[in-house]
Protein backbone atom coordinates (compact mmCIF):
# COMPACT_ATOMS: atom_id res chain seq x y z
CA UNK A 1 0.00 0.00 0.00
CA UNK A 2 1.04 3.69 -0.47
CA UNK A 3 3.45 4.47 2.41
CA UNK A 4 1.77 7.64 3.85
CA UNK A 5 -1.49 8.70 4.85
CA UNK A 6 -3.20 11.33 3.72
CA UNK A 7 -3.42 13.41 6.50
CA UNK A 8 0.30 13.36 6.90
CA UNK A 9 0.50 14.87 3.09
CA UNK A 10 1.49 18.74 3.45
CA UNK A 11 -0.87 20.68 1.20
CA UNK A 12 -0.40 23.81 -0.67
CA UNK A 13 -2.96 26.25 -1.30
CA UNK A 14 -5.16 24.62 -4.16
CA UNK A 15 -7.12 26.40 -6.69
CA UNK A 16 -10.78 27.20 -6.86
CA UNK A 17 -10.59 25.23 -9.95
CA UNK A 18 -9.15 21.94 -8.75
CA UNK A 19 -11.08 21.79 -5.64
CA UNK A 20 -14.50 22.42 -7.47
CA UNK A 21 -13.03 19.20 -9.96
CA UNK A 22 -12.25 16.50 -6.80
CA UNK A 23 -13.74 18.19 -4.25
CA UNK A 24 -15.79 14.71 -2.85
CA UNK A 25 -14.92 12.33 -5.85
CA UNK A 26 -13.27 9.31 -3.93
CA UNK A 27 -15.94 6.96 -2.73
CA UNK A 28 -13.55 5.11 -0.69
CA UNK A 29 -13.64 0.92 -1.82
CA UNK A 30 -10.88 -0.13 0.73
CA UNK A 31 -12.82 -3.94 1.33
CA UNK A 32 -12.13 -4.68 -3.15
CA UNK A 33 -9.46 -5.31 -4.73
CA UNK A 34 -6.45 -4.88 -5.06
CA UNK A 35 -6.99 -3.65 -1.70
CA UNK A 36 -8.81 -5.92 -0.09
CA UNK A 37 -8.52 -4.88 3.53
CA UNK A 38 -10.57 -6.21 6.19
CA UNK A 39 -13.72 -4.44 7.49
CA UNK A 40 -11.88 -3.16 10.69
CA UNK A 41 -9.34 -1.55 8.69
CA UNK A 42 -11.21 -0.40 5.95
CA UNK A 43 -13.67 1.22 8.28
CA UNK A 44 -10.23 3.02 10.46
CA UNK A 45 -9.12 3.98 7.41
CA UNK A 46 -12.06 5.90 6.21
CA UNK A 47 -12.62 7.37 9.68
CA UNK A 48 -9.11 8.50 9.47
CA UNK A 49 -9.17 10.37 6.30
CA UNK A 50 -12.44 11.97 7.14
CA UNK A 51 -10.63 13.72 10.01
CA UNK A 52 -7.50 14.54 7.59
CA UNK A 53 -6.39 17.53 5.97
CA UNK A 54 -7.67 16.25 2.80
CA UNK A 55 -11.03 15.24 3.98
CA UNK A 56 -12.83 17.44 1.53
CA UNK A 57 -11.55 14.84 -1.18
CA UNK A 58 -12.90 11.90 0.37
CA UNK A 59 -16.77 10.87 -0.76
CA UNK A 60 -19.02 7.71 0.30
CA UNK A 61 -17.88 4.63 2.03
CA UNK A 62 -18.52 1.79 -0.51
CA UNK A 63 -20.14 -1.34 1.04
CA UNK A 64 -21.89 -4.48 -0.03
CA UNK A 65 -25.13 -5.22 1.24
CA UNK A 66 -24.56 -8.17 2.73
CA UNK A 67 -21.68 -6.83 4.39
CA UNK A 68 -23.94 -3.98 6.35
CA UNK A 69 -23.99 -5.91 9.29
CA UNK A 70 -20.28 -6.31 10.22
CA UNK A 71 -19.90 -2.24 9.19
CA UNK A 72 -22.02 -2.02 11.36
CA UNK A 73 -20.08 -3.43 14.59
CA UNK A 74 -16.69 -1.79 12.86
CA UNK A 75 -17.70 1.71 13.12
CA UNK A 76 -15.62 3.14 15.78
CA UNK A 77 -17.39 5.19 18.41
CA UNK A 78 -17.87 8.98 18.14
CA UNK A 79 -17.64 8.43 14.41
CA UNK A 80 -17.00 12.03 13.83
CA UNK A 81 -18.98 14.86 12.90
CA UNK A 82 -22.03 14.35 10.88
CA UNK A 83 -23.24 11.28 9.43
CA UNK A 84 -21.74 8.40 7.33
CA UNK A 85 -22.54 8.12 4.10
CA UNK A 86 -22.25 4.78 2.36
CA UNK A 87 -22.85 3.50 -1.42
CA UNK A 88 -23.82 0.06 -1.00
CA UNK A 89 -23.06 -2.89 -3.36
CA UNK A 90 -26.44 -4.78 -4.63
CA UNK A 91 -26.23 -8.41 -5.15
CA UNK A 92 -28.40 -10.74 -7.16
CA UNK A 93 -31.21 -10.81 -4.97
CA UNK A 94 -31.79 -6.96 -5.55
CA UNK A 95 -35.63 -6.85 -3.70
CA UNK A 96 -33.59 -8.11 -0.77
CA UNK A 97 -30.95 -5.64 -1.04
CA UNK A 98 -32.91 -2.91 -1.14
CA UNK A 99 -35.63 -3.98 1.69
CA UNK A 100 -32.15 -4.36 3.62
CA UNK A 101 -31.21 -0.78 2.55
CA UNK A 102 -34.35 0.49 3.25
CA UNK A 103 -34.00 -0.90 7.24
CA UNK A 104 -30.70 0.35 7.32
CA UNK A 105 -31.87 3.49 6.83
CA UNK A 106 -34.47 3.84 8.94
CA UNK A 107 -32.23 2.30 12.17
CA UNK A 108 -30.16 4.81 14.66
CA UNK A 109 -26.77 4.01 13.03
CA UNK A 110 -24.97 7.35 12.41
CA UNK A 111 -24.75 6.34 8.78
CA UNK A 112 -27.20 6.54 5.87
CA UNK A 113 -27.37 5.08 3.25
CA UNK A 114 -27.77 7.52 -0.37
CA UNK A 115 -26.40 5.71 -3.02
CA UNK A 116 -26.49 1.89 -4.16
CA UNK A 117 -24.82 -0.03 -7.04
CA UNK A 118 -26.42 -2.58 -9.07
CA UNK A 119 -25.10 -4.68 -12.47
CA UNK A 120 -28.08 -5.49 -14.56
CA UNK A 121 -29.32 -6.02 -18.11
CA UNK A 122 -31.28 -2.85 -19.78
CA UNK A 123 -34.42 -4.81 -19.86
CA UNK A 124 -34.24 -5.24 -16.39
CA UNK A 125 -33.30 -1.71 -15.01
CA UNK A 126 -36.87 -0.03 -15.54
CA UNK A 127 -38.24 -3.04 -13.02
CA UNK A 128 -35.60 -2.52 -10.22
CA UNK A 129 -36.04 1.20 -10.50
CA UNK A 130 -39.55 0.62 -8.76
CA UNK A 131 -37.77 -1.07 -5.63
CA UNK A 132 -35.52 1.54 -4.81
CA UNK A 133 -36.09 3.15 -0.96
CA UNK A 134 -36.51 6.91 -1.37
CA UNK A 135 -33.85 9.02 -1.16
CA UNK A 136 -31.01 6.71 -2.46
CA UNK A 137 -29.74 7.16 -5.78
CA UNK A 138 -28.83 4.10 -7.86
CA UNK A 139 -26.02 3.78 -10.26
CA UNK A 140 -26.34 1.06 -12.69
CA UNK A 141 -23.08 -0.51 -14.40
CA UNK A 142 -23.09 -0.33 -17.64
CA UNK A 143 -22.11 -3.85 -19.68
CA UNK A 144 -18.72 -3.36 -21.55
CA UNK A 145 -18.20 -4.04 -25.06
CA UNK A 146 -21.20 -2.65 -26.59
CA UNK A 147 -22.80 -0.22 -27.50
CA UNK A 148 -23.64 2.00 -24.60
CA UNK A 149 -26.38 4.14 -25.96
CA UNK A 150 -29.60 1.72 -25.36
CA UNK A 151 -28.60 1.04 -22.00
CA UNK A 152 -28.02 4.47 -21.29
CA UNK A 153 -31.31 5.24 -22.72
CA UNK A 154 -33.03 3.01 -20.39
CA UNK A 155 -31.10 4.31 -17.21
CA UNK A 156 -32.47 7.43 -18.25
CA UNK A 157 -36.35 6.39 -18.75
CA UNK A 158 -35.29 4.48 -15.33
CA UNK A 159 -34.44 8.13 -13.81
CA UNK A 160 -31.14 6.14 -11.82
CA UNK A 161 -27.64 6.65 -13.05
CA UNK A 162 -25.03 5.05 -14.92
CA UNK A 163 -21.87 3.37 -13.91
CA UNK A 164 -18.48 3.04 -15.91
CA UNK A 165 -15.54 0.30 -14.76
CA UNK A 166 -12.74 2.04 -15.44
CA UNK A 167 -10.26 -0.71 -15.07
CA UNK A 168 -8.98 -3.82 -12.21
CA UNK A 169 -6.34 -6.05 -11.35
CA UNK A 170 -5.77 -7.69 -14.54
CA UNK A 171 -5.05 -6.03 -18.11
CA UNK A 172 -8.09 -6.65 -20.30
CA UNK A 173 -10.54 -4.90 -17.25
CA UNK A 174 -9.05 -2.11 -18.71
CA UNK A 175 -11.72 -0.51 -21.48
CA UNK A 176 -10.10 1.82 -24.31
CA UNK A 177 -9.94 5.29 -24.14
CA UNK A 178 -12.32 5.14 -27.12
CA UNK A 179 -14.58 2.91 -24.94
CA UNK A 180 -14.76 5.36 -22.14
CA UNK A 181 -15.05 8.73 -24.53
CA UNK A 182 -18.33 6.44 -26.25
CA UNK A 183 -19.49 6.05 -22.66
CA UNK A 184 -18.95 9.71 -21.54
CA UNK A 185 -20.42 11.42 -24.07
CA UNK A 186 -23.54 9.05 -24.15
CA UNK A 187 -23.84 10.59 -20.93
CA UNK A 188 -23.62 13.94 -22.15
CA UNK A 189 -26.04 13.23 -25.20
CA UNK A 190 -28.36 11.48 -22.87
CA UNK A 191 -28.17 13.78 -19.87
CA UNK A 192 -27.46 10.97 -17.46
CA UNK A 193 -25.36 11.26 -14.48
CA UNK A 194 -22.61 8.75 -13.86
CA UNK A 195 -19.86 7.84 -11.70
CA UNK A 196 -16.47 5.60 -12.10
CA UNK A 197 -15.04 2.90 -10.35
CA UNK A 198 -11.84 0.62 -10.45
CA UNK A 199 -8.32 1.37 -12.00
CA UNK A 200 -8.52 5.15 -11.05
CA UNK A 201 -6.14 5.45 -8.24
CA UNK A 202 -3.62 7.71 -10.69
CA UNK A 203 -4.71 11.53 -11.66
CA UNK A 204 -2.82 11.00 -15.32
CA UNK A 205 -2.90 8.08 -17.71
CA UNK A 206 -0.03 6.42 -16.86
CA UNK A 207 2.03 2.80 -16.38
CA UNK A 208 1.60 0.91 -12.68
CA UNK A 209 1.98 -2.36 -11.12
CA UNK A 210 -1.74 -3.73 -11.47
CA UNK A 211 -2.25 -4.74 -7.62
CA UNK A 212 0.29 -3.93 -4.68
CA UNK A 213 2.35 -7.12 -5.02
CA UNK A 214 6.08 -6.82 -5.68
CA UNK A 215 5.59 -9.09 -8.16
CA UNK A 216 2.63 -7.96 -9.79
CA UNK A 217 2.18 -7.45 -14.04
CA UNK A 218 2.18 -3.69 -14.55
CA UNK A 219 -0.07 -1.60 -17.09
CA UNK A 220 -1.76 1.67 -18.48
CA UNK A 221 -4.09 2.96 -16.18
CA UNK A 222 -6.61 5.83 -16.90
CA UNK A 223 -5.78 8.96 -14.90
CA UNK A 224 -9.00 10.49 -12.72
CA UNK A 225 -8.44 13.42 -13.97
CA UNK A 226 -8.50 12.67 -17.63
CA UNK A 227 -12.40 11.01 -17.12
CA UNK A 228 -13.20 13.83 -15.29
CA UNK A 229 -12.20 16.57 -17.40
CA UNK A 230 -12.96 14.81 -19.96
CA UNK A 231 -16.62 14.69 -19.20
CA UNK A 232 -16.72 18.20 -17.89
CA UNK A 233 -15.39 19.58 -21.16
CA UNK A 234 -18.44 18.10 -22.58
CA UNK A 235 -20.58 21.19 -21.56
CA UNK A 236 -17.68 23.26 -23.55
CA UNK A 237 -18.66 21.41 -26.58
CA UNK A 238 -15.42 19.01 -26.36
CA UNK A 239 -15.42 17.48 -30.22
CA UNK A 240 -15.45 13.65 -30.43
CA UNK A 241 -12.15 13.63 -31.77
CA UNK A 242 -10.66 15.83 -28.82
CA UNK A 243 -12.31 13.46 -26.21
CA UNK A 244 -9.77 10.96 -26.67
CA UNK A 245 -6.95 13.17 -27.13
CA UNK A 246 -7.68 14.74 -23.42
CA UNK A 247 -8.29 11.31 -22.12
CA UNK A 248 -5.19 10.27 -23.48
CA UNK A 249 -2.96 13.05 -21.50
CA UNK A 250 -0.05 11.88 -19.58
CA UNK A 251 1.25 15.11 -17.92
CA UNK A 252 -0.42 18.63 -16.55
CA UNK A 253 1.45 20.61 -19.16
CA UNK A 254 -1.23 21.29 -21.37
CA UNK A 255 -3.76 21.39 -18.40
CA UNK A 256 -4.27 25.12 -16.69
CA UNK A 257 -5.77 24.95 -13.15
CA UNK A 258 -6.59 28.40 -11.31
CA UNK A 259 -8.71 30.41 -9.12
CA UNK A 260 -11.04 31.38 -12.19
CA UNK A 261 -11.36 27.81 -13.84
CA UNK A 262 -9.45 25.05 -15.75
CA UNK A 263 -8.31 25.39 -19.38
CA UNK A 264 -7.16 22.83 -21.96
CA UNK A 265 -6.55 24.27 -25.43
CA UNK A 266 -9.68 25.82 -26.49
CA UNK A 267 -11.71 24.66 -24.25
CA UNK A 268 -12.39 27.10 -20.64
CA UNK A 269 -15.09 25.92 -17.62
CA UNK A 270 -14.92 28.46 -14.42
CA UNK A 271 -14.89 26.70 -11.17
CA UNK A 272 -18.44 27.46 -10.63
CA UNK A 273 -19.15 25.43 -13.64
CA UNK A 274 -16.89 22.58 -12.80
CA UNK A 275 -18.74 22.51 -9.44
CA UNK A 276 -22.26 22.26 -11.06
CA UNK A 277 -21.31 19.61 -13.45
CA UNK A 278 -20.00 17.38 -10.79
CA UNK A 279 -22.57 17.03 -8.87
CA UNK A 280 -24.95 16.98 -11.92
CA UNK A 281 -23.09 14.58 -14.00
CA UNK A 282 -19.64 13.13 -13.50
CA UNK A 283 -19.77 12.78 -9.30
CA UNK A 284 -17.45 10.20 -8.23
CA UNK A 285 -14.99 7.48 -8.67
CA UNK A 286 -14.58 4.46 -6.34
CA UNK A 287 -11.14 3.76 -5.21
CA UNK A 288 -9.57 0.94 -2.97
CA UNK A 289 -6.88 3.62 -1.71
CA UNK A 290 -7.84 7.52 -0.97
CA UNK A 291 -4.20 7.83 0.09
CA UNK A 292 -2.46 7.22 -4.12
CA UNK A 293 -4.76 10.02 -5.62
CA UNK A 294 -3.94 12.36 -3.00
CA UNK A 295 -0.30 11.99 -2.48
CA UNK A 296 0.11 11.77 -6.51
CA UNK A 297 -2.26 15.06 -6.89
CA UNK A 298 0.62 16.80 -4.19
CA UNK A 299 3.13 15.39 -6.36
CA UNK A 300 1.78 17.22 -9.24
CA UNK A 301 1.40 20.67 -6.67
CA UNK A 302 -2.21 20.53 -7.45
CA UNK A 303 -3.05 19.87 -3.93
Amino acid sequence: MWPCFASDISSMAESASIRALVGGIVDYAGLFPPAGLDMAAAVNNYASYRSGGHAWMLGRFVCPVARLDEFVAAMPAGAGEGPWRLSVIVGADDAADFERVARFNEDSCPATIDAAEVKLQAAAIGAVAERIPPGVRVYVEIPRGEDPRDAIKAVKAAHVRAKIRTGGVTADAFPQIDEIARFVRACYAAGVAFKATAGLHHPLRSRHRLTYDDDAPSGTMHGFLNVFLAAAFCYNGIGAADTPRLLGLESTDELEFSDDGVAWEEYRLSAAEIETIRKRFATSFGSCSFEEPVAELASLNLI
